[in-house]
């Protein structure tokens, strides 16, 4: 009993960030519970509870994640004005009333507006959570974000599992009583936050210098925006994170409506898909811990997207056996990519930042995931619409959308100018005070 208890306590001593760090990560397990308690039953509320048809909901979620967009790049320009931990359990207790307000109306433009202005903190919260981690956890942060991924697939199980067995009594109060357990998570998850210490900002270190530091601030960037590399960077990046509509959105209506495979075998591959996360995210980050490991990862990254999209293809091209076979290799090679895609875009977007601009950077490069949710499954519906063979012409753009960002980013992954070679302040762990 001693000895599991002295390595129980080991493991916990390896999470970077110290106390901190492990209370973060049970704000993202408690956070992603609750939101998976409310997000496979969002359109059943609208629909069931608050009476909108179809049309409404479709209108509703898009105008809501249309605005969500605009979340991630006004977070990143906050945090980097304002105390971090303040910043983001404000945005946490945003989400909770804008979900509470929900139940004040079935009223469809009301519905809409709430629903909007809970996107925006909604999608400023993965920006925020990688700042703190990049800002306290320092070298470690792509170890510190592959384990706090673990954790967030923990919580999207564990709600899922929850929302699974309250919609099983079908009672139409139960999308009520699961939206409420999500506005008790957000309360939750604001108390932990605002015991969490502030970690040390880079743009004040860059402002001040560092204890025997002679050089003085490094010269203030012209901001994401007239910063064209990482513009660029966050575009293809937008790309790449097309895994995540594939997997999550084109996979089961492709099973669907193109294969011969059992509707079934839908909800099986999405628990492959966190399973083989869960498993293996922490332990490939190793290999993305620097800048140019994290760029040579885009390499093998194209060639699983390109095995991937193949196998989608085949998977219409015979029975039921090819079909189950070349859905799990599609799934297992999406899922891969996923994990080298999750690890280099955490080390890369952090890295490419100024030191005294974080914040706004990674607010900008937020646009690249939160425009692919948006724009994502109108463009994978697309494909499938147009049958097998478009699936691996998708695949090769996404090798050109990667082998364009390892060209793209060369010269400042190789040859850091000093805006950007200020960010080492950044990686050096400070003491806790």
């Amino acid at each position: 009993m001693g000895n599991r208890t002295t390595r129980h306590r080991a493991a916990l001593d390896r999470i970077p960030g110290g106390r901190d760090g492990r209370r973060m990560l049970v704000v993202s397990v408690v956070d992603k519970t609750g939101t998976g308690l409310w997000a496979g039953c969002t359109a059943l509320y609208f629909t069931y509870v608050s009476g909108l048809s179809l049309a409404q909901v479709g209108l509703l979620m898009t105008v809501s994640g249309g605005v969500g967009i605009a979340g991630a790049p006004i977070a990143g320009l906050l945090a980097d004005r304002f105390p971090l931990v303040r910043v983001i359990a404000a945005t946490q207790l945003v989400r909770g009333a804008a979900l509470l307000a929900l139940l004040t109306t079935d009223h469809f433009l009301l519905l809409t507006l709430y629903s909007a202005l809970g996107a925006l903190p909604d999608r400023a919260g993965s920006v925020l959570i990688k700042l703190y981690a990049a800002r306290l956890a320092g070298s470690e942060r792509v170890r510190y974000q592959a384990i706090q991924r673990t954790t967030v697939n923990i919580g999207w199980s564990l709600g899922g599992l929850g929302a699974a067995a309250a919609l099983a009594t079908g009672s139409t109060q139960a999308y009520t009583w699961l939206l409420v357990g999500n506005v008790l998570s957000y309360l939750a998850i604001t108390a932990l936050t605002l015991r969490c210490a502030e970690p040390p900002a880079p743009s004040r270190v860059a402002a001040h210098g560092t204890p025997g530091d002679a050089s003085g601030p490094a010269p203030r960037p012209g901001g994401p925006w007239r910063d064209r590399t990482f513009l660029g960077y966050t575009a293809t990046d937008a790309a790449l994170f097309l895994d995540d509509t594939i997997l999550q959105v084109a996979v089961p209506l492709w099973i669907v409506h193109a294969t011969a495979a059992p509707a079934g075998l839908a909800p099986l591959l999405l628990v492959l898909n966190t399973v083989l996360v869960v498993l293996f995210q922490v332990p490939l980050a190793r290999f993305g811990a620097t800048t140019p490991a994290a760029r040579r990862l885009l390499v093998p990254l194209g060639a699983l997207f390109a095995v991937g999209t193949l196998a989608l293809a085949a998977s219409a091209a015979g029975g039921r056996a090819l079909a189950i076979t070349a859905l799990v290799v599609a799934v297992v090679a999406l899922t891969f990519a996923e994990i080298l895609h999750a690890t280099s875009s955490w080390e890369l977007s952090v890295a490419l930042a100024p030191a005294d601009a974080q914040g706004a950077y990674l607010g900008v490069h937020g646009l690249a995931q939160s425009t692919q949710r948006f724009a994502g499954p109108l463009l994978v519906t697309g494909v499938m619409t147009a049958g097998p063979l478009a699936w691996p012409l998708l695949g090769l753009a996404l090798v050109a959308a990667g082998a364009a960002q390892h060209r793209l980013i060369r010269d400042r992954v190789l040859h850091p100018t000093p805006p950007q070679s200020s960010l080492s302040v950044a990686k050096v762990t400070v003491s806790e005070h």
